[in-house]
Formats: structure tokens, C-alpha cells, sequence
């Protein structure tokens, strides 16, 4: 679902890139003159380098700024998506599981082509900015697990159109980062070098790029929200606590689709993902292992980093390559910096989608038995966990369909003995509790607004899936109306579609909740729902930090 989601964005945005009108803008940046496209409302300047390609010796290195630009550049298409991990679907043997792998694989690769030069940047903004507009700006983050995904995905254009359309103009902006190995190497190694969390440095130094830049396409430097879903939202979470809380004035708000601080440990946790590919690249024999593998084949390397778990392989969630505390951009477990109160003291909105976990426990139907999901917890989530805790963790997860994941589905989807079981686990360790621990935490300490989406819970075996919110915000739902109240005035409350949105505190922890609901699309709740559980979840993550 996930894949389908994303080929429906990405085609849509294929077709607008693909299609301008025939007039073309121009912006000056340094000494060049980049050229766009203009179609309708909307002009886009796309794949656009913002740092130096991180290709030969700059493998394995933090970004390194782009020189001062040159010449004339057509900027009329996406650059290349960074190395993609393969992509394998936790399909039935046979012909289905065929196809998809093709399409994903094969027809994926050919529309959104991966090169390790990748490091470009996508403005797209109201064909009548100009440099004098002072226009507020959304900064999206794409999600896809740390491990895949491009900007080229989402239409932009979508957002501009309708920010117009309210009287509230905003300009859009993505870019790539590196993901998989590429981006996210971690071991001691890499501590010692200082070379953590490279996608989050590609990330940050496009947020330097924009600061130097944007007020050329129109846009205020010191009006930046930053906004992602996913392994994007988690991205923008981490920004918040990253260099201990300081921001450095890169942004003024977040918005977060499904992700938060989640507990990650040291970067030293990666150890084993990394001697894997150490030994699959030839480089275990070397001095230097971080030196070989800067040196070795791309190819090599690739094949080496897909040999890797993914997100929809039988460890799921318990991602391979993942962003982790490496002592010096990420100091500590980041949901210690936020209990040490080490935030970006910006306004924030955050939420979930009530199904979170169903679409990646589709890779653990063989696990059948209450003694295998304890295993399984044990092995992937819990590794430090006592009996004790195991036993308290199975009681707040108990083998009850009612109880389990899609939510307020009865006995129904439940694809496995233990399916709904594992998918209600997933989804709170890894979403709903860092969600409601970090606004917990921030409750009166900022402005923090909340939501849940229960939208799609027809969809069989996934309800309100993962993801699923994506549609509510880049076509013309109430999420995205509010998303450009926000990046306007640091309040989703304004103009568009919907209800007013309370905020959230911890004596009244509001909800805006999008139904299925014709008459009562969107309505408020409260944020208490499995609540021991999500206490107790909390706890035991914060000891035992992947």
C-alpha cells in the first residue's frame, strides 16, 4: 500500500513536471541564471545542487557547502533520487509477489533513477513572487525509512496551488538526502570520525542553503517550517533536538507527519549492519575500513547495503540504518535531550494515523504463537528487557482481535493468529508513544497542536494505514489546509477546510481526529487511548533504545 501510494504522488507529479506552459521564469543566484518552469500559478525550479556530490573521497563524509553558481542552468527536472535500498514486499510466493517486485524494482528505478550524485534542492513558489515577496516557506522532508524515497515523489505544486487558492502563498521546497548505508552508517568507526547521521547533515545543509538562497525565489529566510512524514517527521524531530536544542535560526516551526524522537541509542548500535558490509565489500582485512569502503566500486557497495534488512523484511521496524546518538549532532537518546529539555523552542504539530503498525507487520505472518511475538520482542525491540517486562509488556498486548490493530475492527482483519496483536505493538513503540511522550514533555513549554487520522479504516487488513495521511494534505484535504495556516502564522487555525484546532496540553491532551465520517469528518478527541500500555511502552524504550 505504501508503494501504491507513492507510484499515485509520483506519477501525478511526473505528469506536472512533465507538462509546463510555455513560459519559463528565471532566478539569479551568484553569478548564474537558473530557468524554470511555470505552469498555471505555480513555477518550479527543480534539482538544483546544494552541496558538492558525495561521490570518491566525499563517500562517508558530512555535506560540503556547493561553490558560489555560474553560468545558465535549465532547472526543469528532479536531480537523482540517492542510492535506494532494493526493495523487497512481504508478499506470497508466486506470480503477485512477481510483479510487484518488478514494478517496484525495476519500473520504480526507471521513473525515479538513483545516482550517488544526488544532493539537489526543489524550490517551487507562485509564478508572481519575486525577490521582494517575503513569502513564508514549507520545507518538506519525504519519509520512506531511512532507507528509500525522493522528492520527485510529491507535487509541490499541489501545496502552492492551494496556498494560493486560500489567500495564504507559501513556497514549497524538498530535497534529497542520502538514505540506506549511504546515509546512515553507523559503528564505532564512524563515531571515531565523527560522520554520524549523514542524511540528517544533508538535511541540515540544505536549511543552510536555504537561508543563503530562498529570499531570491521570493521567500523569508526567517520564516521556515519544516515538515516531513515518516522518516521525515522523525528527520524534523530530530532537527528540534539536534546540536542540543539549538537550531541556529534555520527554522521558526515543525510540522510532523508520523514521527517524532523516537529512543535510538548509540551509533555504535549499527555495529553489525556495518561489519556486514565491511566483510560483503572486501574491506575487512583493511587498516582503515571507513578509508576502503570510501574507495570501493559503487556498485559493490550497493549490492553490499541492499544485502541489508529493510523496513519490510521479518525485523521491520527495528530499522538496519536509522539515525542514532553519534555524541556530537545528536548528543544523547533523543528522547533524553527531551526529557533534559534540549528542544528548539519553536511551535510544533505532530500526529499519527491510528493504524500505524498493520503495514509493517505484514512481514511477520510466520510469527503465530504468544512464545514467538515474545521472542520476536525480545530479540528485535527489547534485547535488554527482563521476563518481568516481557510478561507486563504481553498483558498490555494481549491476544484479543478486539484489542488489536486495525483498531475498532472487531474480530475482523486479522490476517495472522497474531497479526492485529503485533501491528497494535509496532505502532505504539514506534509512533503513538514517542508522539505522546514529546508532547507530554513540551506541554506549556511551547505551542503544540495534536492529531489522529482514522481515515481509510475500510481498507482491509490495514485500516488507517501508515501513510495514509498523505492524502489529506497534498489534495486539498483539511490537513493540508491547516498545514498553511501554520507555515503562515505558526497556527493551524485560519483559513480552508475544517474545525478550530485546540491545542494540546496535558490536562486536556486535544485531538483534531479526520473520520471516515460524512456528517462529522473531522471532530476533536482526547489523547488517552491505551494508556497504561503506552506508559509502560514508553519506559521500557527509554531503557532500551535501539
Amino acid at each position: 500500500m505504501f508503494f501504491i501510494l507513492s507510484a499515485v504522488l509520483g506519477l501525478l507529479a511526473v505528469q506536472s513536471a512533465a507538462n509546463p506552459l510555455p513560459r519559463a521564469n528565471r532566478v539569479v543566484l551568484d553569478s548564474a541564471t537558473f530557468t524554470g518552469s511555470t505552469a498555471g500559478r505555480v513555477t518550479k525550479f527543480l534539482g538544483i545542487p546544494y552541496a558538492q556530490p558525495p561521490t570518491g573521497d566525499r563517500r562517508f563524509r558530512l555535506p560540503v557547502p556547493i561553490p558560489p553558481y555560474t553560468g545558465t542552468v535549465q532547472a526543469t527536472a528532479f536531480g537523482s533520487a540517492c542510492p535506494q535500498q532494493s526493495a523487497r514486499l512481504p508478499l506470497p510466493d508466486g506470480l503477485a509477489s512477481d510483479v510487484v517486485d518488478l514494478i517496484v524494482n525495476t519500473a520504480y528505478k526507471a521513473v525515479f533513477p538513483d545516482n550517488e550524485d544526488c544532493l539537489s534542492i526543489n524550490v517551487v513558489v507562485p509564478s508572481s513572487a519575486t525577490p521582494t515577496s517575503k513569502l513564508p516557506v514549507a520545507v518538506w522532508i519525504f519519509g520512506g525509512g531511512f532507507e528509500l524515497g525522493s522528492p520527485s515523489l510529491y507535487d509541490g505544486g499541489l501545496i502552492v496551488e492551494r496556498s494560493i487558492q486560500l489567500g495564504e502563498p507559501v513556497i514549497y521546497v524538498s530535497m534529497n538526502y542520502r538514505v540506506s548505508a549511504f546515509g546512515f552508517l553507523a559503528s564505532q568507526e564512524v563515531k571515531d570520525a565523527g560522520v554520524g547521521n549523514l542524511g540528517l547533515q544533508d538535511q541540515r545543509e540544505a536549511l543552510r542553503w536555504i537561508q543563503k538562497y530562498i529570499s531570491s525565489f521570493g521567500g523569508d529566510p526567517t520564516k521556515v517550517t519544516i515538515w516531513g512524514e515518516s522518516a521525515g517527521a522523525i528527520s524534523v524531530a530530530l532537527h528540534m533536538v539536534a546540536n542540543n536544542g539549538n537550531h541556529e535560526g534555520l527554522f521558526r516551526g515543525a510540522f510532523m507527519q508520523s514521527g517524532s524522537p523516537i529512543p535510538v541509542g548509540d551509533v555504535s548500535h549499527g555495529q553489525t549492519y556495518y561489519d556486514a558490509i565491511v566483510a560483503e565489500t572486501g574491506c575487512s582485512g583493511a587498516s582503515d575500513t571507513l578509508a576502503c569502503l570510501r574507495s570501493v566500486p559503487y556498485s559493490t557497495l550497493k549490492t553490499a547495503a541492499d544485502h541489508t534488512p529493510f523496513i519490510f523484511d521479518y525485523q521491520s521496524l527495528a530499522l538496519a540504518w536509522l539515525p542514532r546518538a553519534d555524541g556530537v549532532f545528536l548528543t544523547d537518546n533523543p528522547q533524553k535531550l527531551v526529557q533534559a529539555g534540549k528542544v528548539a523552542n519553536v511551535p510544533f504539530v505532530t500526529g499519527d494515523c491510528d493504524d500505524e503498525g498493520t503495514l509493517f507487520s505484514l512481514a511477520n505472518l510466520n510469527v503465530t504463537t504468544t512464545s514467538q511475538v515474545r521472542t520476536y520482542i525480545k530479540t528485535f525491540f527489547m534485547p535488554q528487557s527482563t521476563n518481568a517486562e516481557l510478561d507486563h509488556m504481553l498483558n498490555h498486548y494481549p491476544l484479543d482481535l478486539i484489542q488489536g490493530s486495525p483498531f475498532g475492527t472487531g474480530i475482523l482483519n486479522a490476517l495472522s493468529p497474531q497479526f492485529k496483536r503485533l501491528a497494535a505493538f509496532q505502532g505504539d513503540a514506534v509512533f503513538q508513544a514517542p508522539r505522546r511522550f514529546f508532547l507530554q514533555q513540551r506541554s506549556g513549554k511551547q505551542n503544540t497542536w495534536a492529531f489522529l487520522s482514522k481515515r481509510f479504516k475500510v481498507a482491509p487488513f490495514l485500516g488507517s494505514f501508515h501513510a495514509s495521511d498523505i492524502l489529506n494534505v497534498y489534495f486539498g484535504g483539511e490537513l493540508g489546509d491547516y498545514l498553511i495556516n501554520f507555515v503562515n502564522k505558526l497556527d493551524p487555525n485560519g483559513q480552508g477546510r475544517g474545525i478550530n484546532w485546540p491545542k494540546y496540553t496535558t490536562s486536556s491532551p486535544n485531538l483534531v481526529t479526520f473520520n471516515d465520517n460524512l456528517l462529522f469528518p473531522v471532530t476533536i478527541t482526547q489523547d488517552t487511548f491505551r494508556k497504561d500500555a503506552i506508559n509502560f511502552l514508553t519506559g521500557v524504550t527509554l531503557a532500551n533504545p535501539l
